[in-house]
């Protein structure tokens, strides 16, 4: 039996839910000490906002506890402990440390105002003998190496990648390490729906993405997209689709709560290239991963101003705060039958795809004139896979306040002529006999 440490390290699990390619969880284990580990469901995530939507509804808030389900099982592996609580991190982690005499804590570092406030409540509220250990892990391509090439984040996202390609690697991935294990009181559960206020429910049948959270899952997921169906091989002519699983990857609701790291799906499409084949298809996954990074350094470089409703250009438009029409468009009731198919898609699933979001959320701001940041503020509600970064970068991009340079408007029933051209998406999602 391994003699009775008295002092601890805390590795904060927030949405880097993965023991793979986890640089906060690697440099933890460097330092020797043992490890436990914790995550806070915070209920401030689970209230009601001043746009009278959840903050997070019911389709991510079961995936997140089906991801961290398995992170408590993977960091088993590493025989390391999770703590698990229903309760703000300034009121979990300071009782943490102090009964388990906690000396350092490691954390993913963010940039975003709601994650900083979390943070800084938390140093307020421990000794000041702890020591914080932020490091950035939810890149492809590390801000360290971004900003010696770059001044300053290029405002169109083409000069922005070009950059990038020509001048920056993906850096290797980081492996942990099993510590010896020991033994510690650990009396901490898993919320269930339930308790986080929500009612259990079955998966819709025709939802496209019916996968559960949790590594585990991801790495599946991974390996069957890339490797077993080679669906990669066309992912650049199938991702405009909106019906079944495989239009898409389906990997952004794990990259979100980081079940997944961009650079594991960068190196998994690197080593089929070597194994396989190398097309525009398998470029094409690596191009969106750069969009997610380029929204990120957008929201590092800008601040609160992703959350404004002038946006990052300090653009002032006419925005408009129509209950009703809000209401319908929530709802799926508005006179564009493909604006309302996608809509009941997301509200009975969670999901919605790629070309779904551009036209809902540009028939919101730019046709109906209403202020963008409410419909950003249900797409966190409702979707599975959001993240602060590509939500706010997307929808100011669209609303005309972003880095769209050319400022589009979607012709949402053009759009539906080309995208469902025979009416099946739209058919599948709306009750009615208008296709028959």
């Amino acid at each position: 039996m391994p003699t009775k440490q008295n002092t601890y390290t805390l590795v904060w699990f927030t949405t880097n839910l993965r023991i793979q390619d986890n640089t906060v969880l690697t440099k933890a284990l460097q330092l020797k000490n043992p490890i436990i580990a914790v995550y806070c469901f915070n209920p401030r995530q689970y209230e009601t906002t001043t746009f009278g939507f959840k903050k997070t509804e019911k389709y991510r808030a079961r995936f997140t506890t089906e991801s961290v389900q398995d992170l408590k099982k993977q960091l088993e592996t590493l025989n390391i402990p999770l703590f698990t609580f229903h309760n703000t991190p300034e009121i979990a982690i300071p009782k943490l440390c102090e009964t388990h005499s906690i000396t350092d804590i490691y954390i993913q570092k963010e940039f975003t105002s709601e994650e900083l406030q979390v943070i800084q409540n938390v140093k307020s509220k421990v000794s000041k003998h702890t020591s914080f250990h932020e490091l950035y892990d939810q890149f492809l391509f590390h801000p360290d190496d971004v900003f010696i090439h770059l001044n300053e984040i290029p405002k169109v996202f083409t000069n922005f990648r070009k950059v990038l390609e020509k001048n920056c690697s993906v850096n290797n991935m980081p492996k942990a390490t099993k510590q010896v294990a020991f033994q510690i009181e650990n009396n901490t559960t898993i919320p269930n729906l339930n308790t986080l206020g929500f009612l259990e429910f079955e998966t819709h049948p025709h939802s496209a993405f019916p996968f559960s959270g949790g590594e585990t899952a991801a790495q599946n997921r991974l390996n069957t997209y890339i490797f077993e169906s080679k669906k990669i091989g066309v992912y650049k002519k199938t991702r405009n689709g909106l019906l079944g699983t495989d239009y898409s990857s389906k990997f952004s609701p794990w990259l979100a709560n980081g079940c997944l790291s961009a650079r594991q799906i960068y190196w998994a499409i690197k080593n089929f290239e070597k194994s396989e084949f190398k097309n525009q298809s398998t470029y094409w996954l690596i191009f969106e991963l750069i969009w997610r990074d380029f929204f990120k350094f957008i929201a590092l470089q800008h601040g609160n101003a992703i959350f404004k409703i002038d946006g990052i250009n300090q653009q002032s438009y006419q925005w408009k705060s129509n209950p009703d029409a809000i209401k319908k468009w929530c709802a799926g009731e508005t006179s564009e039958q493909f604006v309302n198919a996608n809509m009941i898609e997301l509200n009975k699933t969670g999901w919605m795809s790629n070309r779904g979001r551009q036209n809902v959320a540009s028939y919101f701001a730019k046709i109906l004139e209403l202020d963008w940041r409410i419909g950003a503020a249900y797409f966190e509600s409702f979707l599975i896979d959001y993240d602060v970064h590509s939500n706010y970068g997307n929808w100011l991009y669209v609303a005309g306040v972003g880095n769209d340079p050319r400022n589009r408007t979607f012709n949402v029933k053009l759009q539906a002529q080309r995208y469902d051209e025979h009416g099946k998406f739209q058919k599948r999602w709306i009750q009615n006999t208008l296709f028959e």
